[in-house]
């Protein structure tokens, strides 16, 4: 199953703005995708209430995985926009 590991970029993690952007690409996606941080059971990428479970701060490494045609271009798109910081205006 393809995968991408990415450090979390934004200053406040992935809580609030970042978490709620982040879900709404991984829901906009035309596949499932899982979201874990080591050590932690995978959890669904469209779910905020999952995404926010994972206490993922700035600096903490997290692994999406998803499988089926487009795997690897859509893990590329949400790795991308994990590692910016989406707490910026420009976000």
């Amino acid at each position: 199953m393809p995968s991408r590991t990415v450090t979390v970029g934004s200053t406040s993690g992935l809580h609030a703005r970042p978490a709620a952007l982040f879900v709404a690409a991984a829901t906009a996606a035309p596949l499932p995708v899982k979201i874990n941080v080591e050590g932690r059971k995978p959890v669904p990428a469209n779910s905020m209430l999952s995404v926010l479970s994972l206490g993922a701060k700035c600096g903490t490494a997290v692994t999406i995985t998803a499988e089926g045609d487009g795997a690897d271009t859509v893990l590329d798109d949400l790795a991308a926009l994990l590692a910016r910081d989406l707490d910026a205006s420009d976000g």
